[in-house]
């Protein structure tokens, strides 16, 4: 009598596992190199946007970076976004230590090269806003530079990220704005105090913004109790006794 045994079947052929496998691994050495200055590339623009400022030493890896990225691993966006920012970095750097013939090279390269991301993507606030931020560095104010603050509003009224450094350039331009124009920036001035940014706001306030501090304290109403009397006590620490809605400030409580 025959015992029952498993079906037998045919082994899986290992060797093009095998090749598959080793060229899996033969791609994935050959790319180290381009996710590792992707992954540098992009770490860069994040920290270019929180307003950091960076060492010769480290541009240069970050030069390299870019040369060594490709489509492939990162998109031409990103990578044109990151180039852009890594060239107002270099426009940025050691002003004062340049001759003018230099630092005109360097503004016309991070001009083009602004331009030229934002054809790629033209929702982008930030490059905007840099865009204007970079003709006036250039050139001095003109009005018919507005047109990017304006573009940067449109694209990203309310960004906190941006704000702390567009909200300053845009109240020192306040009385060339619309009036549209001057609502945003108004808003924009109140999400950060809201947002708890009160330094920079009360920075913005008795600098560039004195000339309408009335209308900027006044609309801290839209704030929260909590914003208001922060920022509140703050200029009041200053010497600045002013009137922010809704808030009575104690003055012993000061001393």
């Amino acid at each position: 009598m025959s015992s029952l045994r498993p079906k037998q079947f045919n082994a899986v052929p290992r060797a093009p596992l095998l090749l598959l496998g080793f060229v899996a691994f033969l791609w994935s050495i050959s790319c180290l190199p381009q996710l590792w200055s992707a992954s540098l590339t992009t770490g860069f623009a994040s920290r270019f946007i929180a307003g950091e400022r960076f060492r010769m030493s480290t541009l240069r890896d970050v030069e390299t970076s870019l040369n060594n990225s490709s489509e492939f691993v990162l998109p031409r966006s990103d990578w044109l976004r990151s180039k852009a920012l890594f060239h107002l970095s270099i426009v940025e750097m050691g002003a004062a230590a340049k001759t003018a013939d230099q630092a005109n090279q360097e503004g016309v390269a991070a001009d083009e090269v602004l331009r030229s991301s934002l054809a790629h993507n033209p929702f982008d606030p930030f490059l905007w806003f840099m865009l204007y931020s970079l003709h006036n560095e250039r050139s001095g104010f003109d009005s018919s530079a507005l047109r990017f603050l304006r573009q940067s509003y449109a694209t990203g009224p309310l960004e906190g990220w941006i704000a702390l450094r567009r909200n300053k350039l845009a109240l020192a331009a306040f009385r060339s704005l619309p009036g549209e124009g001057q609502t945003k920036v108004v808003a924009e001035f109140v999400q950060m105090v809201d947002a708890d940014f009160i330094e920079s706001a009360a920075v913005n306030l008795v600098s560039v913004g004195w000339q309408q501090s009335d209308q900027l304290l006044a609309a801290l109403a839209d704030a929260s109790l909590v914003s208001r009397e922060a920022f509140a006590r703050r200029l009041w620490n200053d010497g600045l006794k002013v009137s922010v809605p809704g808030v009575k400030i104690d003055e012993r409580l000061l001393r």
